[in-house]
């Protein structure tokens, strides 16, 4: 029989999307309230994946990385992304949103995202949201899955992805450091 283990640590992430700068500096700062400190925030970036935005968030698209310092819960996940959809709901205009928000948790082993949509590769995770394992990290590199969206398969984002692991690695280093404590008086058999 099987032992339960508690989760690995993981960072949360919120991907961003947005045509105006402005609701991102909007949005940022209620980011920041709500989940913490920065680890690592990526460079703002031109986004030319898909059309499918266009319409909703205006063009040209580009693309942001919030990665904060907080280790999460990931049965929290759910509750974030009900967040973001809150949060992208009370920036938009005329029905249509200005930024989409898109939650995920990075941990030594893997990149999962949060989605409201149900598919073959998505697991119910409550809510009525599911996860999805878009990144595996093997062999010193992270590897994409069949669906993995395109933009998270790009180099830049899997540079991006393997840093911010190097630096939840030194952190857990860090961590063990400062906790690990060698009692004088073991009975150590």
């Amino acid at each position: 029989m099987g032992v339960p283990h508690l989760f690995e640590e993981p960072v949360l992430f919120i991907g961003t999307l947005f045509s105006d700068n402005k609701i991102f500096d909007d949005v940022f700062p209620i980011l920041k309230d709500n989940f913490g400190n920065i680890l690592f925030q990526s460079s703002i970036q031109l986004w030319e994946y898909s059309g499918h935005y266009n319409a909703e968030l205006g063009t040209p698209i580009y693309r942001n990385f919030i990665f904060f310092e907080r280790i999460i819960d990931p049965s929290t996940l759910a509750d974030i992304k009900l967040f973001t959809n809150r949060l992208e709901d009370s920036h938009s205009q005329s029905g249509k949103r200005r930024i989409n928000l898109d939650p995920g948790y990075l941990t030594l082993a893997k990149v999962v995202l949060a989605s409201t949509k149900n598919y073959s590769h998505r697991i119910y995770i409550g809510k009525g949201i599911y996860a999805e394992l878009a990144l595996l990290h093997k062999n010193q590199r992270f590897i994409a899955m069949p669906y993995t969206y395109n933009d998270y398969k790009d180099e830049t984002y899997v540079a991006m992805f393997l840093k911010v692991r190097n630096l939840l690695k030194a952190k857990a280093r860090e961590k063990n450091r400062l906790t690990v404590k060698v009692q004088p008086d073991c009975p150590c058999g």
